[in-house]
Formats: structure tokens, sequence, C-alpha cells
């Protein structure tokens, strides 16, 4: 058995490989063809009808809180549930962040709550919304859209944990995570532990054309080519840099690599789900142990599988002398020390600090073997029985 087993891991395979390759041997390394197949490939997994493929997830979720119009002054509420770039892409725009506590079962900010803070200020005080899809669990949307439209608000859904993802909406239709049927522009990202990887590398999807092509001009330094939208046309060397944008552009060959990861991604989500259905019939009957709740009309996609226990500190350290390295999925970011700087403190939202206490992400990931998963689940079984 291969020790130790980490909490996330890559899955790269002979394709993967033999895909990197081909693109290092054709005549493009980046800005070349393997860009937008990748871009076109991930939209359709998602039912997108735009993709804006970039260098990583912080710098989709900046562009896209630009292209939705982020200046200084504006408020956005956020989960404090989540890695920093959820908010801080708000920050990079002088806007302010606005914490909501989550929900206690699905670990989502909690929607009453959400009614309850917009209900408590003027309308307009608050212009958007950052959803996380966090550990994979995606939102209902639908309804957060009822809320977002009575008070005016746009939705950044970031669904980096949850490609493949989705829920039944009213209709019976199932929506995914990316879809944009709900949210404005949902953001991906394909870090080595996400279900799909490049490397480094983001994704941000929407059905807006104009939000499209707001994102697709700040990756690129806010330069084009167009000739339908440049003011003069000098020759075919000729470019205009007509907003201050970024070099925010993802390489050909990480493009490469995530255009054959697709070619399992289904599948690979289908596997995640198999590993929860054995840690679930494993600790059902365990007390001292809460398990990940998932609905009726969810497809939970699994980046995470997290547990709660009483003695958190004390699993984790006896996981780790028996080399399996669990982790601590988040800190509450609003009690993170810049956020703690800007108002925030100890106490606001109890049911986030109180889940913090007792979480630990189990191992999850598609090659993790039936060895590795029998002896996570007997150690911690060990523990618990002590």
């Amino acid at each position: 058995m291969e020790l130790p087993i980490p909490y996330g891991h890559q899955y790269i395979s002979d394709d993967d490989i033999q895909a990197v390759v081909s693109t290092l041997k054709s005549d493009y390394l980046t800005c070349g063809p393997a860009i937008p197949e990748f871009e076109k490939v991930f939209a359709e997994y998602v039912n997108a009808k735009y993709a804006v493929a970039v260098c990583n997830a912080t710098a989709a979720l900046h562009i896209a809180a630009m292209a939705l119009g982020v200046k200084p002054g504006d408020n956005v509420i956020c989960t404090p549930l989540t890695f920093a770039s959820s908010a801080n892409c708000i920050r990079f725009c002088g806007g302010n962040v606005k914490f909501v506590d989550i929900d206690p079962e699905t670990y989502l900010l909690d929607i009453n709550k959400l009614k309850e803070t917009l209900a408590a200020a003027p309308k307009g005080t608050y212009k958007g919304m950052v959803l996380v899809d966090f550990a994979g669990y995606p939102h209902n949307m639908e309804e957060y859209r009822k809320v977002a439209d009575e008070y005016g608000m746009w939705i950044l859904e970031d669904a980096c944990h949850a490609p493949g993802a989705w829920f039944t909406d009213s209709t019976g239709e199932k929506v995914y995570c990316g879809s944009g049927k709900y949210s404005d522009i949902t953001v991906f990202s394909f870090h080595p532990v996400k279900h799909i990887t490049t490397g480094e590398g983001g994704m941000a999807c929407t059905q807006n054309k104009e939000l499209y092509d707001k994102m697709a001009l700040y990756r690129t330094h806010g330069i084009t080519r167009d000739i339908s939208k440049l003011q003069r046309q000098d020759g075919l060397w000729y470019y205009e840099m007509q907003e201050l944008g970024y070099n925010y552009r993802i390489t050909d060959m990480q493009a490469a690599l995530g255009t054959s990861q697709m070619k399992r991604a289904r599948k690979n989500v289908e596997i995640r789900r198999e590993l929860v259905k054995k840690y679930n019939d494993a600790f059902k009957d365990i007390p001292g142990i809460k398990t990940p709740y998932e609905a009726s009309n969810v497809y939970h996609a699994y980046h995470l599988y997290i547990i709660q226990v009483e003695d958190r500190l004390g699993l984790y350290n006896f996981l780790r002398e028996n080399q399996i390295f669990a982790q601590v999925l988040y800190y509450p970011l609003n009690l993170m020390p810049y956020y703690k700087n800007l108002g925030n403190k100890e106490g606001d939202l109890p049911v986030v600090e109180e889940y913090y206490k007792h979480c630990l992400a189990l191992p999850m990931f598609p090659t993790l073997t039936k060895e590795q998963q029998n002896l996570v689940i007997e150690k911690i079984l060990k523990f618990l029985s002590r």
C-alpha cells in the first residue's frame, strides 16, 4: 500500500501526458488553438454558452468581479467558509465584503440569514453576492436568484469545488453548476487537488455575451485585435488597449491537459461518490461522527468528504501518526487577520465558528485505492472507540 495518503491528489493518465507532449511539439505554447478547444469542451460539460480560460481561479474571480462592475464602496455578501479568493476578488475592485453565516447542514451560505441581512438594510445597499458550492455541494440557485432579483443583485458563483454537480429546479430541470441559468458568472478551479487539473488554471462561465466579452478583454491586458471594435485600422499588426486589464492567460500546454482530463470528468465524479458511499456505510452507526448531508434533489460532486468529530485535533494528529494526511478546511475567512482588521470579530458568525472546531476532510480522490480507504476507516474507528 502506498503511504502517506493525502487528502487530495491529481490523477494524471498517459493520455494526459501525451496531450501535453503533443502540444509542446506544436507551433503554439500560448495563445494557440488548444485554449478555445478547452473552453468549448468545458462549456459543454457545464451547459454554459461562454467560457473564458485563465491562469488560475483567483484570476477568474477577479475578472468576473470586474465584469460585474464591482467598484470602490460597493457592498457584496459572501460566505465565510471558503478560500480567501472568493472574497478577495471583491476587495481587489475596492468593494466591501459582508460575511453571512452558513447553514449547519449543507455548509452553504444560509439563505434565511441572507434574507435577514438584506431586509435589515435599505434596498440597494448590497450590489451582489458570492456563493460558494462548498465541498462540491451545489446551491439551489433558483432560490438564491429569487432573492437576488428582489434586491436587484447579481450572483457570482464560486463552483471551484463543484464541476459536475447539479440540483433539480422547480421545473424538474437538472441545473449544472456553471450553466448560468440562475447565476450571472460561475468560476472553476483546475488546481491539482480539484476534479479537473491543468496544474494551475481557472475558468469563468456565463450565458451573457456582454459579460463574456468583458472577461475575455480583461484576461489579456484589456487588449483587442477584433477589427469590428478597433477605433482605427493601421494594418494587420495593429491592436488596441481599450481597458485596464491583466495578463491572466492560460497556456496551450495547460489547456491541452485540461481537455484530456475532461474525457473522464463525469466518471471521476462517480468514483468519488462511490468512495463517499463506502465512508458513509462505515460511519453510519458510529456515535461521535457526523457525515456529510445531501438533499434528494442534489447531486453532490464531493471535492471534499468532511466529517465532524468532537476531538478534531486528536483525530487529525492520530491520522498523521499513521501517515494519513487529512485536512481542515476552512478557518472562517471573516476571522483571518486581514478581515478582522476590517471590523469582523469572533462571535459574529457562530455556526461557521462551531463548524471549524469539528471539521475534518478525509482522503477523497479518484485514485484512492480500496486498501488506502480501508486503512483510513480502520484508523478513524479505532480512534473513536478509545
